[in-house]
């Protein structure tokens, strides 16, 4: 007889571009665990629905994406400590009574810019792009860090400032808007806009970036995003694409999920040979 195998998956909209199915796939293979991980493309209005029906039928979990993640910390039954400080849910979590969501990007995030990439963050000034759920996932955990300085910066003074508010006992963080934050180039500047999903730049001046100043756009492209070529531009020390963090934070749920956590240098280096251009 053969036995039922877990379901997971990402849901979102889009979701075609999204690269967890192959990582899921990668690290299933790697721990030795039996399941299945699909993608779900879902528009706002069906996602709770698509959610229960997921879970019904004997889902899981699910990892959570743009544009879902604010919604999905308000159908979760119980949050984690992490997603409870954002207000945003990446990885929801199907137990026999009630869904767990938990939030794991800023792991993911802080893993990727520390242990893989060899930044420094304490005592730094670091520049946050973005007010939505993709920011509120990373705040704390970056604060966590000692930062010098965290700006939230958005289109929308009044809603970075609402956003750092949210934070503000856990370190010194500030929201402004993108249009008047100082002529003074910041020491990290972070992309957590969805701009680079519509091959779109946001509005983030010029002068925030210096020879100094590394640049990490959260979204990934096979080429570099609009982002990443604008900083560079700009002459930045290095810009990154976030493959890093979308690998550490998968590592993280599916730890989650199966109990074991898998090794994430091979992933990362196999997305990297496939997400190169022919030729290179």
């Amino acid at each position: 007889m053969n036995q039922a195998v877990d379901e997971y998956g990402v849901i979102g909209h889009p979701v075609a571009h999204s690269w967890s199915p192959f990582i899921h796939g990668l690290f299933a293979r790697e721990t030795g665990q039996a399941l299945v991980y699909r993608l779900y493309d879902v528009e706002p209005a069906r996602f709770q629905p698509a959610v229960r029906e997921f879970a019904a039928r004997g889902g899981r979990g699910l990892n959570v994406t743009v544009p879902h993640k604010l919604a999905a910390a308000q159908l979760a039954h119980e949050l984690t400590e992490r997603a409870r400080l954002a207000g945003a849910v990446n990885t929801l979590c199907f137990l026999a009574d009630h869904t767990v969501g938990d939030n794991t990007d800023g792991a993911g995030l802080v893993c990727d810019l520390t242990a893989n990439l060899g930044l420094e963050i304490r005592d730094r000034r670091i520049l946050i792009a973005g007010a939505g759920g993709a920011a509120r996932g990373v705040i704390a955990p970056l604060l966590g860090l000692e930062p010098r300085e965290l700006v939230i910066g958005a289109r929308a003074l009044a809603r970075a400032e609402e956003l750092a508010q949210q934070f503000a006992a856990l370190g010194p963080v500030r929201g402004s808007a993108l249009a008047e934050l100082p002529a003074e180039p910041f020491d990290l500047v972070i992309n957590a806009t969805s701009a680079s999903l519509s091959l779109e730049l946001p509005a983030i001046p010029n002068e925030t970036i210096g020879a100094h100043t590394s640049c990490y756009d959260m979204a990934y492209s096979r080429s570099d995003t609009a982002f990443v070529r604008w900083a560079r531009e700009r002459g930045c020390a290095r810009a990154e694409q976030g493959w890093g963090m979308l690998v550490e934070q998968a590592a993280e749920s599916f730890c989650i999920w199966r109990g074991v956590r898998p090794e994430t240098q091979t992933v990362r280096a196999l997305l990297s040979e496939r997400r190169a251009p022919p030729g290179t």
